[in-house]
Protein backbone atom coordinates (compact mmCIF):
# COMPACT_ATOMS: atom_id res chain seq x y z
CA UNK A 1 0.00 0.00 0.00
CA UNK A 2 2.62 2.48 1.03
CA UNK A 3 4.54 1.97 -2.23
CA UNK A 4 1.24 2.38 -4.29
CA UNK A 5 0.82 5.52 -2.76
CA UNK A 6 4.34 6.82 -3.04
CA UNK A 7 3.84 5.67 -7.23
CA UNK A 8 0.94 8.01 -7.38
CA UNK A 9 2.11 10.93 -5.58
CA UNK A 10 5.28 10.28 -8.24
CA UNK A 11 3.09 10.46 -10.76
CA UNK A 12 0.74 13.49 -9.19
CA UNK A 13 4.03 15.37 -9.01
CA UNK A 14 5.36 14.28 -12.87
CA UNK A 15 1.74 15.45 -14.03
CA UNK A 16 2.08 19.00 -11.84
CA UNK A 17 5.45 19.78 -13.33
CA UNK A 18 4.30 19.13 -16.79
CA UNK A 19 1.43 21.50 -16.87
CA UNK A 20 3.05 23.84 -14.25
CA UNK A 21 7.01 24.46 -15.73
CA UNK A 22 5.20 25.95 -19.15
CA UNK A 23 2.63 28.12 -17.47
CA UNK A 24 5.13 29.29 -14.76
CA UNK A 25 7.62 30.17 -17.96
CA UNK A 26 4.93 31.39 -19.81
CA UNK A 27 4.31 33.95 -16.68
CA UNK A 28 7.86 34.92 -16.13
CA UNK A 29 7.76 35.85 -19.96
CA UNK A 30 4.83 38.10 -19.65
CA UNK A 31 6.72 39.93 -16.82
CA UNK A 32 10.30 40.10 -17.15
CA UNK A 33 10.89 42.39 -19.54
CA UNK A 34 14.63 43.13 -20.44
CA UNK A 35 15.90 46.05 -19.12
CA UNK A 36 12.54 47.04 -17.17
CA UNK A 37 12.81 44.30 -14.97
CA UNK A 38 9.39 42.71 -13.40
CA UNK A 39 6.33 44.85 -15.09
CA UNK A 40 2.88 43.88 -15.09
CA UNK A 41 1.96 46.30 -17.94
CA UNK A 42 1.14 42.85 -20.44
CA UNK A 43 -1.38 42.76 -17.73
CA UNK A 44 -2.81 45.64 -17.47
CA UNK A 45 -2.63 45.93 -21.22
CA UNK A 46 -5.32 43.82 -21.94
CA UNK A 47 -8.36 45.66 -20.82
CA UNK A 48 -7.43 48.14 -23.26
CA UNK A 49 -6.49 46.39 -26.61
CA UNK A 50 -8.52 46.90 -29.41
CA UNK A 51 -11.16 43.93 -29.77
CA UNK A 52 -10.23 41.98 -26.73
CA UNK A 53 -13.95 43.24 -25.43
CA UNK A 54 -15.61 42.42 -28.72
CA UNK A 55 -14.02 39.20 -29.12
CA UNK A 56 -14.57 38.03 -25.80
CA UNK A 57 -18.36 39.24 -25.75
CA UNK A 58 -18.39 36.77 -28.89
CA UNK A 59 -17.22 33.89 -27.53
CA UNK A 60 -18.72 34.24 -24.57
CA UNK A 61 -22.73 34.96 -26.55
CA UNK A 62 -21.17 31.74 -28.57
CA UNK A 63 -20.91 29.85 -25.92
CA UNK A 64 -24.26 30.40 -24.44
CA UNK A 65 -25.94 29.72 -27.52
CA UNK A 66 -23.82 26.51 -27.89
CA UNK A 67 -25.02 25.28 -24.67
CA UNK A 68 -28.53 26.10 -24.94
CA UNK A 69 -28.59 24.50 -28.35
CA UNK A 70 -26.84 20.85 -27.38
CA UNK A 71 -28.67 20.72 -24.42
CA UNK A 72 -32.19 21.24 -25.68
CA UNK A 73 -30.77 18.48 -27.81
CA UNK A 74 -29.13 15.72 -26.11
CA UNK A 75 -31.41 15.92 -23.10
CA UNK A 76 -34.39 14.99 -24.55
CA UNK A 77 -32.57 12.43 -26.62
CA UNK A 78 -30.60 10.66 -24.15
CA UNK A 79 -34.00 10.64 -21.40
CA UNK A 80 -35.83 9.46 -24.44
CA UNK A 81 -33.36 6.61 -24.77
CA UNK A 82 -33.31 5.64 -21.39
CA UNK A 83 -36.35 5.12 -21.47
CA UNK A 84 -37.81 3.90 -24.29
CA UNK A 85 -35.46 2.23 -26.68
CA UNK A 86 -32.23 0.97 -24.66
CA UNK A 87 -30.97 -0.68 -27.69
CA UNK A 88 -30.29 2.01 -29.59
CA UNK A 89 -27.98 3.45 -27.35
CA UNK A 90 -24.40 1.97 -29.07
CA UNK A 91 -25.82 3.45 -32.56
CA UNK A 92 -26.19 7.43 -30.89
CA UNK A 93 -22.79 6.73 -28.83
CA UNK A 94 -20.90 5.67 -32.23
CA UNK A 95 -23.20 8.77 -33.73
CA UNK A 96 -22.02 11.03 -31.08
CA UNK A 97 -18.85 10.24 -31.09
CA UNK A 98 -18.19 10.88 -34.76
CA UNK A 99 -16.64 14.60 -34.50
CA UNK A 100 -13.87 12.78 -32.61
CA UNK A 101 -13.41 11.12 -35.97
CA UNK A 102 -13.12 14.01 -38.73
CA UNK A 103 -10.36 16.27 -38.48
CA UNK A 104 -11.49 20.16 -37.48
CA UNK A 105 -9.73 20.83 -41.42
CA UNK A 106 -11.73 18.48 -42.81
CA UNK A 107 -15.22 19.16 -40.90
CA UNK A 108 -14.38 23.18 -41.70
CA UNK A 109 -13.48 22.37 -45.49
CA UNK A 110 -17.10 20.78 -45.62
CA UNK A 111 -18.81 23.87 -43.78
CA UNK A 112 -17.44 26.28 -46.40
CA UNK A 113 -18.30 23.88 -49.63
CA UNK A 114 -22.20 23.70 -48.02
CA UNK A 115 -22.00 27.84 -47.18
CA UNK A 116 -20.69 28.54 -50.75
CA UNK A 117 -23.10 26.01 -52.73
CA UNK A 118 -26.22 27.84 -51.02
CA UNK A 119 -26.36 30.87 -52.71
CA UNK A 120 -25.19 29.71 -55.52
CA UNK A 121 -28.30 26.95 -55.78
CA UNK A 122 -30.73 29.26 -53.78
CA UNK A 123 -30.00 32.17 -54.62
CA UNK A 124 -33.84 32.29 -55.57
CA UNK A 125 -35.44 30.43 -52.79
CA UNK A 126 -35.84 31.97 -49.19
CA UNK A 127 -33.18 29.72 -47.90
CA UNK A 128 -30.91 32.37 -49.33
CA UNK A 129 -31.78 34.40 -46.59
CA UNK A 130 -31.19 31.91 -44.27
CA UNK A 131 -27.73 31.02 -45.27
CA UNK A 132 -26.74 34.68 -45.27
CA UNK A 133 -28.11 35.50 -41.66
CA UNK A 134 -26.45 32.37 -40.23
CA UNK A 135 -22.99 34.09 -41.81
CA UNK A 136 -23.79 36.90 -39.90
CA UNK A 137 -20.37 38.68 -38.57
CA UNK A 138 -21.64 40.40 -35.16
CA UNK A 139 -22.75 36.68 -34.59
CA UNK A 140 -22.30 33.91 -36.79
CA UNK A 141 -24.64 31.11 -35.91
CA UNK A 142 -23.03 28.58 -38.01
CA UNK A 143 -20.16 28.70 -35.34
CA UNK A 144 -23.10 27.72 -33.26
CA UNK A 145 -24.00 24.97 -35.22
CA UNK A 146 -20.40 23.54 -35.67
CA UNK A 147 -20.01 23.92 -31.69
CA UNK A 148 -22.80 21.85 -31.58
CA UNK A 149 -21.62 19.36 -33.36
CA UNK A 150 -18.32 19.16 -32.37
CA UNK A 151 -19.25 18.94 -28.53
CA UNK A 152 -21.20 16.00 -28.93
CA UNK A 153 -19.31 13.66 -28.03
CA UNK A 154 -18.63 15.44 -24.30
CA UNK A 155 -21.71 15.87 -23.66
CA UNK A 156 -23.13 12.46 -24.72
CA UNK A 157 -20.62 11.19 -22.62
CA UNK A 158 -21.27 13.93 -19.08
CA UNK A 159 -25.50 12.90 -19.87
CA UNK A 160 -25.44 9.30 -20.35
CA UNK A 161 -22.69 9.22 -16.98
CA UNK A 162 -25.31 10.95 -15.11
CA UNK A 163 -28.22 9.33 -16.15
CA UNK A 164 -26.64 5.86 -15.31
CA UNK A 165 -26.34 7.18 -11.62
CA UNK A 166 -29.92 7.39 -11.39
CA UNK A 167 -33.08 5.18 -12.09
CA UNK A 168 -34.68 7.46 -14.78
CA UNK A 169 -37.91 4.98 -14.95
CA UNK A 170 -38.55 4.60 -11.19
CA UNK A 171 -38.84 8.66 -11.13
CA UNK A 172 -40.72 8.99 -14.16
CA UNK A 173 -43.16 6.62 -12.75
CA UNK A 174 -43.63 7.53 -9.47
CA UNK A 175 -43.79 11.22 -10.63
CA UNK A 176 -46.84 10.04 -13.37
CA UNK A 177 -48.17 7.86 -10.23
CA UNK A 178 -48.71 11.18 -8.40
CA UNK A 179 -50.59 12.79 -11.29
CA UNK A 180 -47.91 14.59 -13.51
CA UNK A 181 -47.82 14.84 -16.77
CA UNK A 182 -44.58 13.41 -18.52
CA UNK A 183 -42.63 16.36 -19.06
CA UNK A 184 -43.44 17.46 -15.51
CA UNK A 185 -41.71 14.34 -14.58
CA UNK A 186 -39.01 15.27 -16.48
CA UNK A 187 -38.58 18.83 -15.58
CA UNK A 188 -39.45 18.26 -11.75
CA UNK A 189 -37.76 14.44 -10.81
CA UNK A 190 -35.32 14.01 -13.48
CA UNK A 191 -33.44 17.10 -14.50
CA UNK A 192 -33.00 17.84 -10.98
CA UNK A 193 -30.88 14.67 -10.39
CA UNK A 194 -29.01 15.75 -13.46
CA UNK A 195 -27.69 18.88 -12.31
CA UNK A 196 -24.10 18.00 -11.88
CA UNK A 197 -24.17 16.29 -15.48
CA UNK A 198 -25.39 19.42 -16.72
CA UNK A 199 -23.05 21.48 -15.44
CA UNK A 200 -20.04 18.79 -16.50
CA UNK A 201 -21.41 18.91 -20.19
CA UNK A 202 -21.73 22.75 -19.88
CA UNK A 203 -18.17 23.41 -18.49
CA UNK A 204 -16.88 20.91 -21.27
CA UNK A 205 -18.62 22.98 -23.80
CA UNK A 206 -17.66 26.09 -22.55
CA UNK A 207 -14.18 25.30 -23.05
CA UNK A 208 -14.09 24.14 -26.39
CA UNK A 209 -15.98 27.26 -27.09
CA UNK A 210 -13.38 29.57 -25.71
CA UNK A 211 -10.52 27.46 -26.95
CA UNK A 212 -11.76 26.79 -30.17
CA UNK A 213 -9.57 28.12 -33.23
CA UNK A 214 -9.64 26.35 -36.75
CA UNK A 215 -13.07 26.56 -37.60
CA UNK A 216 -13.39 30.22 -36.50
CA UNK A 217 -10.34 31.30 -38.26
CA UNK A 218 -11.15 29.47 -41.42
CA UNK A 219 -14.27 30.92 -42.02
CA UNK A 220 -13.11 34.09 -41.52
CA UNK A 221 -14.98 35.38 -38.10
CA UNK A 222 -13.03 36.45 -34.49
CA UNK A 223 -13.67 35.25 -31.60
CA UNK A 224 -11.32 34.95 -28.50
CA UNK A 225 -9.12 32.40 -29.70
CA UNK A 226 -8.69 33.95 -33.16
CA UNK A 227 -8.06 37.30 -31.37
CA UNK A 228 -5.53 35.91 -29.39
CA UNK A 229 -3.35 35.05 -32.20
CA UNK A 230 -3.65 38.22 -34.51
CA UNK A 231 -2.20 39.91 -31.02
CA UNK A 232 0.80 37.50 -31.00
CA UNK A 233 1.64 38.03 -34.56
CA UNK A 234 2.60 41.89 -32.67
CA UNK A 235 2.52 41.82 -29.75
CA UNK A 236 4.04 38.45 -28.10
CA UNK A 237 3.36 39.42 -24.20
CA UNK A 238 0.02 40.36 -24.27
CA UNK A 239 -0.60 37.59 -26.60
CA UNK A 240 0.56 35.16 -23.88
CA UNK A 241 -0.54 36.83 -21.26
CA UNK A 242 -4.19 36.58 -22.10
CA UNK A 243 -3.53 32.83 -22.36
CA UNK A 244 -2.30 33.15 -19.45
CA UNK A 245 -5.27 34.91 -17.83
CA UNK A 246 -8.03 32.88 -19.97
CA UNK A 247 -6.03 29.45 -18.68
CA UNK A 248 -6.36 30.48 -14.90
CA UNK A 249 -10.18 31.55 -15.82
CA UNK A 250 -11.05 28.11 -17.17
CA UNK A 251 -9.20 26.82 -14.20
CA UNK A 252 -11.33 28.85 -11.92
CA UNK A 253 -14.46 27.95 -13.64
CA UNK A 254 -13.16 23.89 -13.34
CA UNK A 255 -12.58 24.58 -9.72
CA UNK A 256 -16.14 26.59 -9.09
CA UNK A 257 -17.77 23.81 -11.05
CA UNK A 258 -16.09 21.03 -8.73
CA UNK A 259 -17.27 22.81 -5.39
CA UNK A 260 -21.06 23.76 -6.59
CA UNK A 261 -21.14 20.29 -8.04
CA UNK A 262 -20.24 18.78 -4.58
CA UNK A 263 -22.58 21.00 -2.77
CA UNK A 264 -25.72 19.92 -4.66
CA UNK A 265 -24.47 16.40 -3.90
CA UNK A 266 -24.35 16.99 -0.14
CA UNK A 267 -27.94 18.65 -0.34
CA UNK A 268 -29.55 16.18 -2.07
CA UNK A 269 -28.23 13.25 0.16
CA UNK A 270 -29.28 15.52 2.91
Amino acid sequence: MARLNLWRWAVLACAGLYFLVPLAASVVFTIDVPGQGITFDAYRQIVTAPGFGSSLLLSLELAVATIAVVLLLMVPATVALRLGAPRLRPVVEVICSLPLVVPPIAFVAGISTVLKWGPEYLSRTPFFQTIMAIQNPSFPFVLVLAYAVMSLPFVYRALDAGLRAIDVRTLVEAARSCGASLPRALMQAVLPNLRGALLNASFLTLALVLGEFTVAQLLGFTPFAVWIYSVGGSQAQLSVAVSVLSLLVTWALLLSLAVFGGRSRTAAKG
